[in-house]
């Protein structure tokens, strides 16, 4: 074999390592795409396709991992989230925020009003708006709330100071990001804890964002006995959580009595014995954000 082969054949093979890397970077770390995706719906309108942002979200998780250097010793989950939030806003900045169908429902929310405050020569209560419309009271306070969040953003958000002004969340000090990763070790425990069938409706309905039916088929029970399960577990990690981090909260549970109590207590021993401080904070970096196994 030559030089020239031997090189090229050496430079193919340290290319295929290399994209192996990224793929399993990639892989590692798309639950924190789903993460990213989950806190920014929280601070939009309800409109928003959740679809297009993780697509979006995905598609800067991959040119994330082709252009990581590791020699800069940065951490890929913190410098792969900077490049998701990028995306993400960069996507919220295409979408049109007063959508046709938010258009239309304050079209007729304020038809009614304009009706009501004719004929009984005051402002409508949003009871009377609602009855007049054949809608809930919800529906108008939901409606009113998508209206007032898109004149936020097109006046505000995108014109002037940028989204991110809009959807950050302000950064925790020193101590608040402390108790933050002590906590997020604590759920971390918690859920590794949890009883088979449990853990596997967490991991795969919050993290793995996979669907109810696909969980239900895979422990072969109906979608509405996971969903039962997906209680049961909240349930179990709230108090878990409650007993070690807020006492005074779980003291508010009423105690139960016998082997149901016992196998509580058992849990929640389990949850302690999973680690200590140190351990709970080595799940995620100095940002807060997870560390990748």
């Amino acid at each position: 074999m030559s030089g020239a082969t031997f090189a090229a054949d050496r430079r193919r093979e340290n290319r295929g390592g290399e994209d192996r890397r990224r793929e399993d970077r990639v892989q590692a770390h798309m639950p924190l795409v789903g993460h990213l995706v989950r806190e920014m719906l929280a601070r939009v309108p309800a409109h928003v396709n959740r679809d297009d942002l993780l697509s979006a979200g995905y598609a800067a998780l991959v040119h994330a991992a082709r252009g990581y250097d590791e020699d800069r010793q940065v951490p890929f989950a913190r410098f792969a989230a900077a490049r998701v939030r990028g995306a993400l806003l960069d996507e919220l900045r295409g979408l049109d925020w007063a959508s046709r169908s938010v258009r239309q429902r304050a079209r007729r929310t304020d038809g009614a009003r304009q009706e009501l405050t004719a004929e009984l020569g005051r402002v409508p209560t949003v009871r009377e708006v609602a009855d007049r419309l054949g809608c809930s009271v919800e529906d108008i306070e939901h409606a009113d709330d998508d209206v007032q969040r898109a004149v936020v953003f097109s006046l505000q958000g995108f014109a002037t100071a940028g989204a991110e002004d809009m959807v950050t969340e302000p950064s925790a000090g020193p101590e608040e990001m402390l108790l933050m990763r002590e906590r997020l070790g604590y759920l971390r425990h918690a859920i590794e804890a949890l009883p088979e069938r449990l853990r596997v409706v967490v991991q795969g309905y919050f993290f793995e964002e996979r669907p109810m039916a696909r969980i239900a088929e895979e422990l072969g029970v109906t979608e509405s006995r996971v969903s039962q399960l997906r209680a049961e577990a909240l349930t179990l990690l709230r108090d878990g959580l409650n007993t070690h981090l807020d006492p005074s909260l779980a003291a508010q549970t009423p105690a139960k009595e016998g082997c149901v109590a016992r196998r509580r207590a058992a849990y929640y021993d389990q949850i302690a014995s999973r680690g200590d401080l140190r351990t709970r904070l080595s799940l995620t970096g100095p940002d807060g954000l997870p560390v990748a196994a």
